[in-house]
């Protein structure tokens, strides 16, 4: 089986591939994953970010992204931003810095924030800064 990672954080095509990958291929990668759909609800999450964050899949697939999972994250710059781009029917694809405070002691990192519409499901990319 090839694990190998066959796309960077920073990739253009990214949500291309994100819509399209196994949960093999995305747990090959080595930056956390969160998949939402439209009410927030988490639909996918990465074996990089569960090991990351402490979190196991059970405790995060099928629960509010915002409001149960990472509240940390309920504000102008991270739920705030998907909530526009669906009324707007906009495209989002911003990265950020950002400090995660839930759960652990605060950690930097890299958000990168991606929607477009009509797609099922939207994204919160984590890269963590070493």
């Amino acid at each position: 089986m090839n694990t190998e990672q066959t796309i960077a954080y920073s990739d253009a095509a990214l949500f291309d591939y994100l819509d399209r990958a196994s949960d093999a291929e995305l747990d090959s990668l080595d930056f956390g994953v969160i998949a939402m759909d439209d009410a927030t609800q988490v639909r996918r999450y990465n074996r990089f970010e569960s090991a990351a964050a402490g979190l196991s899949p059970d405790r995060v697939i099928g629960h509010a992204l915002f409001t149960v999972v990472a509240p940390c994250m309920n504000n102008f710059m991270v739920a705030q931003r998907f909530e526009d781009a669906q009324q707007d029917g906009s495209v989002l694809d911003d990265t950020i810095d950002y400090v995660l405070t839930l759960r652990m002691r605060p950690v930097k990192v890299k958000l990168r924030l991606l929607a477009r519409p009509g797609s099922s499901l939207r994204y919160v990319l984590v890269h963590r800064q070493t």
